[in-house]
């Protein structure tokens, strides 16, 4: 799988990934071979380019849930890019509650984990996109710290307003995504401050949601407009998730951090990150679970054959090449091996070995 820039599509390619309109509507299924028209129309779409296979490359496994996923953040981007430029307009925002309320009946009442999929993003829809998984994220750990359906709105609400202020930056620092110097981190303040000036009572947006953004701001940069209080869990929450998705999200110009690296950051920053939310998190999104492929510290590629569920990043994993078996829950293997990495496709799924898998559980 290869990712292709719309000006270098060619008639004839295979494309990868579905894509839809803002409806949800289908217009391309995966391994369709583009036309002409499709070439004009992904240009008129505004797309950056296609993740296309190769000419003998199967197409890759994907559930029912993973297309239903891709499919919901696609007409969620739209929705939330009509509704933040409203309100940067001084309009009341007409479906910001109901976008909410769609997040919370997908993926806010859940009772199994996710495969939490990335998608590319450029300078113009990287607040978009990073407010709807932000605000997924959020809808999921909410769950498991037994949110109430108020607790549950006023927090993703407050994830898909949160960076509205980052919608104001001069094109110069946007560009840098969240990779700023000190000097940037200024200007990101003052415009953050402003964006938190729009979310007020007369824009329909109740203060309970303004003042979890608020801290939100106070965290990541040290000031805020109002005096915030005591931390709320919610704003503990949408940390959490606002960090997960910033480090793992697809940028163009830079390679993004493994989920298993994130998930190791926030574990190892107890004093910065609540230890139950971060559980939360990995409670919520598929990372080490059986047929993954993964790197250990010894060199060896191998499969994850049973998840831990009392410490994630300590499986039971079976190595392709010695075909050998360590359960890295025992302390004595641990010392010598850990997972270092995940393996991944080109477009940042997570690399599933289901013929292996099936193989060793039919040997057991």
């Amino acid at each position: 799988m290869i990712f292709v820039k719309s000006e270098d599509l060619k008639y004839g390619m295979r494309i990868a990934k579905p894509i839809y309109n803002k409806s949800g509507v289908l217009l391309y299924e995966r391994n369709t071979r583009l036309t002409l028209q499709g070439i004009e129309s992904v240009k008129n779409f505004g797309l950056l380019g296609l993740y296309i296979l190769e000419p003998a490359e199967p197409v890759p496994p994907m559930t029912e849930e993973d297309l239903d996923f891709e499919r919901f953040q696609t007409m969620a981007v739209f929705s939330i890019r009509e509704e933040l430029d409203n309100l940067i307009a001084g309009k009341e925002p007409v479906n910001l509650k109901r976008l909410a309320l769609a997040i919370i009946t997908n993926y806010g009442r859940l009772d199994h984990k996710i495969a939490f999929t990335q998608n590319l993003r450029s300078t113009t829809d990287y607040i978009y996109k990073h407010v709807i998984n932000t605000a997924i994220l959020c809808a999921l750990m909410s769950t498991h710290v037994h949110f109430t359906p108020t607790e549950q709105e006023e927090l993703v609400m407050a994830a898909l307003l949160h960076d509205i202020g980052k919608l104001l930056l001069p094109n110069k620092i946007r560009e840098k995504y969240d990779d700023y110097d000190t000097n940037d981190l200024i200007i990101v303040r003052k415009f953050q401050s402003d964006g938190l000036g729009l979310i007020r009572p007369e824009m329909g947006i109740d203060s309970g949601i303004r003042r979890i953004v608020a801290q939100i701001h106070k965290m990541e940069y040290g000031d805020s407009r109002e005096d915030t209080g005591k931390i709320l869990k919610a704003s503990k929450i949408l940390k959490v998730a606002n960090l997960f998705d910033t480090m793992t999200c697809m940028k163009l110009k830079q390679e993004a951090v493994s989920e298993i690296a994130a998930i190791k950051y926030l574990l190892l920053n107890k004093d910065e990150f609540d230890e139950e939310i971060v559980g939360a998190l990995v409670k919520s999104i598929k990372i080490l679970t059986p047929g993954v492929c993964i790197e250990l510290t010894n060199k060896e590629k191998g499969l994850v054959i049973s998840e831990n569920p009392q410490n994630i990043l300590r499986p039971i994993v079976l190595t392709f090449a010695s075909n050998q078996i360590y359960d890295l829950s025992n302390n004595g293997i641990y010392r010598r091996l850990q997972i270092v990495d995940i393996m991944k496709t080109m477009d940042n799924r997570i690399k599933v070995d289901r013929e292996r898998l099936e193989e060793y559980m039919n040997q057991r």
